[in-house]
């Protein structure tokens, strides 16, 4: 009998670590992503669920429907986020919080924000129908205007500075408007700050806004953080003249030096180990005459990196450059700072290695990786520990009418954000 006793000790642990993960309903979840694919269309059907349409507030309906199914406590906080709650098993935990956004950029794509978003409202209606309650209180947050400028994420992390209510996006409305419209406050923005530390952490679900997860057929993209980016308008001085009469030895044209311009920032950037990237996307020459030599062009120039050094040092050795090809060309190369559009964000390496264990138990094959644009979960970095989780997007394009994720990729997100989620609150409630 004690024999008996002792296999059964030895054989019971390989029986709790062979229980299988839990999942989400895969048909209900792509069943409600096409339904919130038809709000905000044009005539032609192209998807255009800009914030503050129409569009927006018709699917902000049926999201918080949605929300109350999933038997959340949901509101509207006076950023116009729509915010989710359900109480945890322990009330003096923190919660965990889950999200992300609806709107898109015009003509963008049915998945950019939405797969993270309907998978949040799944995980919560998955352990609603199961009967799983968490330690932790639990929060789903489905942010507002984030493509306008990640404006309800920024509220929460009180980094929305007063003269962004007043930027108009393309519907017409001002951000401060806008606000007013989902049902929002701009006279009580300051009570929907989160002081630092009042998350336990916070998920993120997205799509691979990049090719690497479909080229290299993997199904899990694992975060290791959100790069930070800088803005400079450049500005090339030359002397226009007639293009016919000034010898070619004479010329001093800056849309020649911006090309040479432009092929150092490229070179510069692929000089350095590492992954940052530094574009010239934008270019103006004046006074634009087929006959007159260019005496002007203000054109741009955004380096991102994970790291804030590397942006400085790369920034230096463009400089250096600019230096040496204004003095060989005639001409001045002058940089001017705008606004930076956003800090570096490192995600949490301890929620980094919860995304990997729910990967394997559920056994999709995943890779670490940097996000090169900006997420909700850039500012939630502010307030509490945050992971992300991609999942592959068709050909690596988002932001267009083409952008695709199949059913069993956003099942498979899903699943890994749940998954996650169930560790999360386990470890962290020890």
């Amino acid at each position: 009998m004690r024999y008996c006793y002792f296999l059964i000790l030895l054989v019971l642990p390989v029986f709790v670590k062979a229980q299988p993960p839990v999942e989400v309903n895969s048909e209900r979840l792509n069943k409600t992503m096409e339904e919130l694919a038809g709000f905000g269309r044009n005539p032609d059907g192209a998807p255009n669920r800009v914030a503050f349409s129409d569009g927006d507030l018709k699917a902000r309906v049926y999201v918080r429907e949605l929300m109350n199914q999933a038997g959340l406590e949901t509101s509207i906080d006076a950023a116009g986020n729509i915010i989710g709650r359900k109480a945890g098993k322990s009330p003096g935990l923190k919660p965990l919080g889950l999200g992300s956004h609806i709107d898109m950029v015009p003509l963008g794509g049915n998945y950019d924000g939405c797969v993270g978003s309907m998978g949040a409202i799944e995980v919560a209606k998955t352990l609603e129908e199961k009967g799983i309650q968490l330690q932790h209180p639990l929060e789903i947050i489905i942010f507002s205007n984030e493509e306008g400028g990640v404006m309800g994420s920024r509220a929460l992390a009180g980094a929305l500075q007063q003269e962004a209510l007043g930027v108009v996006n393309t519907t017409g409305y001002s951000m401060g408007a806008g606000i007013e419209r989902l049902g929002g406050d701009t006279t009580r923005l300051g009570e929907v700050v989160r002081p630092k530390g009042s998350l336990a952490a916070f998920l993120e679900l997205h799509i691979e806004q990049g090719g690497i997860l479909d080229r290299e057929k993997l199904d899990i993209g694992v975060v290791e953080g959100i790069v930070g980016l800088r803005w400079w308008d450049v500005t090339v001085s030359g002397m226009a003249n007639h293009a016919g009469t000034t010898p070619m030895r004479l010329l001093q044209d800056a849309l020649l030096a911006s090309a040479r311009f432009i092929q150092a920032v490229n070179e510069e950037a692929l000089k350095m180990e590492g992954k940052q990237v530094a574009t010239v996307g934008r270019i103006h020459a004046a006074p634009g005459a087929p006959n007159v030599i260019p005496g002007e062009v203000v054109l741009s120039l955004e380096i991102r990196d994970l790291s804030d050094a590397v942006i400085d040092t790369l920034f230096e050795n463009i400089g250096k450059r600019a230096k040496e090809i204004a003095e060989s060309s005639g001409t001045t190369i002058a940089f001017k700072a705008l606004d930076t559009t956003g800090k570096p964000a490192l995600t949490a390496p301890f929620i980094q290695k919860e995304i990997a264990k729910a990967a394997d138990a559920l056994r999709l094959s995943h890779r670490q990786m940097q996000s090169g644009a900006g997420h909700d979960a850039q500012d939630m970095a502010l307030i509490c520990p945050v992971g992300m989780i991609f999942i592959p997007s068709k050909n690596g394009i988002s932001h267009s009418p083409d952008e695709y994720s199949s059913p069993e990729d956003i099942t498979n997100g899903a699943n890994t954000l749940l998954n996650t989620l169930l560790q999360l609150d386990s470890s962290l409630s020890e």
